[in-house]
């Protein structure tokens, strides 16, 4: 096997600190506080536009399917739900790792600014579809998955960008705010999504346009090119087998959350689990091209490298522990919780967004903090004290009653955006320091992958508990609770058996959970008084809170574990803070 990537002597292999040695030089930084702020600005910019529009859609999802005139409950339209929500990340997953290298090879800055007019071209053809119905809903889907291109080219390059232009004992300062920015993005467009969606729901995809014009201007004329490496040929066996084996394990895990027969969900679907066994076989051949080429995508010997194998692992199981808590708190909020507090469901999807602002204000305090406390003592501490942190907060969250008290709810939220940033920033920062110059992009998009990976099957891991949990006990509080509003026993024991992830979507979406399972005809049937009971803020809650309580506190001790094990990985990276540089 060839030894493209020589691990570095010293500052690497226990510290995380910035690489050195022969392979593993430091490119020179550029004297220029300018450049810098500029470096800053505008891929921080990026990561929270990118980040922004891969949550957007989650509150805007009743209107934009409303727009388009198509129902995304119907069991024929679960196609299109599940492509809006994942379909983003999914293309993400599969690119950053291809296009971090083609940074390295052709140019870095070339590359993201290229993906800033890919986000903002994508952008504005998803704001003027003139098509409905099917037609529209494949539109959006296909528009969606280049505007996922685009972002990738950011997330990709982002990180390696600000390397290159702040020296070692500032990177932490730039990485933390850059990684503020990519975490909080997600639930500001909750919020965002909240706003302008009631108002039209072209206007969450028109609002990136502008930004990313004046973005995609300024970073063609402020950004400079730092470092690139020597031309090499494209490792094109090694891009298909990822991409092919990716993707089919990750569709396999989309649809593993979708009834299948008789049974809520799709684990034992033969297609989910050819999907899944198809694409482990391909990602195996992937590692094994990997290993015996000489120009590989993936840069396997990357993880000889201590500081960069610990924290990228680190990166994967905190992913796999949080990925799904954003789900999980919009459904407690939408489904329970605010409806408990007299929201009307239609109403709710807003209201979510709002109640998790301290969530948000924590990420965007710890981010940056961290970041300039692992230029001083390195991220090592931080970043294993993020993990500890994370799994207290998700100890503390499942020690909350279904119906709790917000005040409580808002600090414990504030705390996890604290902690959860506070490790994302600082292992960032050791990640990217690690890395030799030259395989920065490379390195920066493996780390992405993994991160992103481990969010789509977090999501899964996330709803197959719920769902589990659900099962178990909604047909019969269904049957009981409809029977005993006037629901003839006949009709209500045939909804009691639909699959209940159905009834999870409808509060997801903002909708009222029993006025869709029911339908107008069924409430026709029913008095004033029986209708108001059904359809009202209460009936729906009072009917899951049980069985979701049981879901709740099985998917957070998993993300329990999923943290500690994290901050294992984390910690063994070693401690030694980078070196301190005047460059800046």
């Amino acid at each position: 096997m060839p030894d493209l990537i020589t691990p570095p002597t010293t500052g690497t292999a226990g510290s995380g600190g910035a690489a050195t040695g022969a392979a593993g030089a430091e490119a020179p930084v550029p004297a220029n506080n300018r450049h810098q702020w500029a470096a800053l600005f505008i891929t921080t910019l990026g990561m929270l536009m990118a980040t922004i529009d891969a949550s957007i859609v989650l509150i805007a999802m009743p209107d934009i399917f409303r727009g388009i005139h198509l129902d995304p409950l119907l069991p024929s339209n679960t196609f299109f739900l599940l492509w809006m929500i994942l379909g983003f990340l999914i293309v993400i997953s599969v690119l950053v790792v291809s296009l971090g290298r083609l940074g390295d090879l052709y140019g870095r800055v070339r590359m993201y600014n290229l993906g800033f007019a890919v986000f903002t071209f994508f952008s504005l053809l998803l704001s003027i579809t003139w098509m409905t119905g099917t037609a529209g809903g494949i539109w959006l889907i296909v528009m969606r998955i280049f505007q996922g291109v685009g972002a990738a080219m950011l997330m990709a390059n982002s990180a390696a960008i600000l390397t290159d232009a702040f020296p070692p004992d500032r990177r932490g300062f730039a990485l933390g705010i850059n990684q503020a920015a990519a975490i909080s993005g997600t639930f500001i467009g909750l919020l965002l999504g909240g706003f302008l969606a009631p108002i039209n729901w072209r206007l969450i995809f028109l609002v990136s346009v502008p930004i990313g014009l004046f973005a995609t201007v300024w970073g063609y004329h402020s950004l400079e090119e730092v470092a690139r490496g020597s031309r090499a040929r494209i490792d094109w066996a090694g891009n298909v087998t990822f991409a092919i084996g990716l993707i089919l394990v990750m569709i396999g895990i989309t649809y593993g959350i979708e009834p299948y027969g008789n049974s809520s969900m799709g684990w034992t679907n033969p297609t989910v689990l050819a999907e899944l066994g198809v694409g482990l076989a391909f990602l195996v051949l992937f590692c094994v091209i990997e290993i015996h080429t000489e120009e590989p995508m993936f840069r396997l010997q990357l993880f000889r490298i201590r500081a960069f194998s610990a924290g990228v692992f680190a990166s994967f199981l905190g992913a796999l522990g949080r990925g799904g808590l954003m789900f999980m708190l919009i459904i407690w909020l939408q489904g329970i919780w605010l409806p408990r507090h007299g929201y009307t469901f239609a109403v709710t999807p807003l209201w979510a967004g709002i109640f998790m602002i301290p969530l948000t204000a924590g990420f965007m305090i710890g981010g940056p903090l961290s970041g300039i406390l692992s230029d001083r003592y390195g991220s090592r501490p931080f970043a294993t004290g993020g993990m500890i942190g994370s799994a207290v907060a998700f100890f503390l969250l499942e020690q909350l009653p279904i119906d709790f008290s917000y005040s409580v709810f808002a600090v414990l939220l504030f705390f996890t955006g604290l902690v959860m940033s506070s490790f994302g920033a600082s292992n960032r920062t050791g990640v990217m320091n690690s890395l030799p110059a030259a395989d920065r992009g490379a390195g920066s998009g493996m780390n992405t992958t993994f991160q992103n990976s481990a969010q789509v099957l977090s999501i899964g891991i996330f709803f197959t508990f719920i769902i589990v949990g659900l099962s178990d006990h909604l047909p019969s509080a269904l049957l009981s609770g409809l029977t005993a509003h006037g629901v003839p026993e006949s009709m209500a024991r045939s909804i009691s058996h639909l699959p209940p992830v159905s009834t999870l979507f409808a509060a997801f979406l903002g909708y009222n959970p029993a006025s869709h399972l029911l339908g107008p005809h069924v409430l026709a049937q029913l008095t004033l008084d029986q209708r108001a009971s059904i359809t009202g803020e209460s009936f729906f809650p009072s009917l899951i809170t049980s069985s979701f309580k049981d879901g709740l506190h099985t998917a957070f001790t998993f993300a329990i574990v999923m943290c500690l094990a994290g901050a294992a990985c984390s910690w063994i990276r070693g401690g030694k803070a980078p070196a301190r540089s005047d460059a800046a």
